[in-house]
């Protein structure tokens, strides 16, 4: 298992304007500052940008941390019945994807994700380093996927895969401190019900896939619907989809 990564530049991409691209430029590099009295101060100069604004509170929280994110249809679907996902969600929530998985160190994926779509988890959209790519393969039965043909990524088999805490712990051993949890729903609710997601993204389409999709977020059931789970939320328009930002430390 290869823990050492080379992270390389993405490609340009969307950004807006000249302003947008050096918000992102700063961004960028707060990302990696570790003295979260610059990181604060660096953001207060930039404060008003829509990028800023929007990415403020990741940086805000300090180089350890996990996000978590996932795109939906109107009914709770991340994808049709067969595991047909390209696209649920519009361009500007995949550029928004980018833009997380540049901010992170790791970018963390489950088998079925790896299985089905086989991602490349690099920063194409936008400008910015790639994350190391850590694939959980619990049944240890992934073969000939591209993404585990690249000696940097992290292969994670066996029992290890299946324990969020366990994961968790190998990796800051090995500095890789704020995640990034991409996918797919099983996971991302696995590492939400075990308390170790601080923010969760969620972008819902305008889309009706229908009751045979596969769902998303699949938490355990919680009676009475006043103790259900109702997180501080910031809401993003990302094209046609709503991105709800949830703070679940706050919740």
């Amino acid at each position: 298992m290869s823990i050492e990564a080379r992270p390389a530049a993405g490609r340009a991409g969307s950004t807006g304007s000249s302003t947008g691209l050096d918000d992102w430029a700063a961004l960028l590099e707060l990302a990696r500052e570790e003295d979260p009295l610059l990181v604060a101060a660096g953001l207060r100069v930039r404060a008003g940008g829509e990028l800023v604004d929007r990415y403020a509170p990741l940086l805000l929280a300090g180089r350890r941390g996990v996000v978590a994110q996932l795109g939906q249809s109107l009914d709770g679907c991340i994808a049709t019945a067969s595991g047909d996902s390209n696209f649920v969600t519009g361009e500007a929530d995949r550029e928004h994807l980018h833009r997380l998985r540049a901010l992170v160190d790791a970018v963390v994926v489950g088998p079925g994700t790896v299985d089905s779509d086989d991602p490349q988890l690099t920063v194409r959209a936008v400008p910015g380093p790639n994350p190391v790519r850590v694939v959980l393969d619990p049944r240890s039965s992934l073969r000939d996927r591209a993404v585990l043909t690249d000696p940097a990524t992290v292969h994670v088999r066996g029992d290890l895969a299946r324990d969020p805490v366990a994961v968790l712990d190998l990796l800051r051993e090995r500095g890789l401190r704020r995640l990034l949890v991409e996918g797919g729903g099983t996971t991302v609710s696995r590492w939400v019900d075990a308390g170790l997601v601080d923010r969760l993204f969620l972008t819902v389409a305008p889309l009706v896939v229908g009751r045979g999709g596969r769902r998303g977020l699949a938490l355990p059931d919680v009676e009475p619907l006043q103790d259900c789970l109702r997180p501080p939320a910031r809401r993003h328009l990302l094209g046609e989809d709503v991105c709800f930002e949830l703070d679940l430390r706050a919740g």
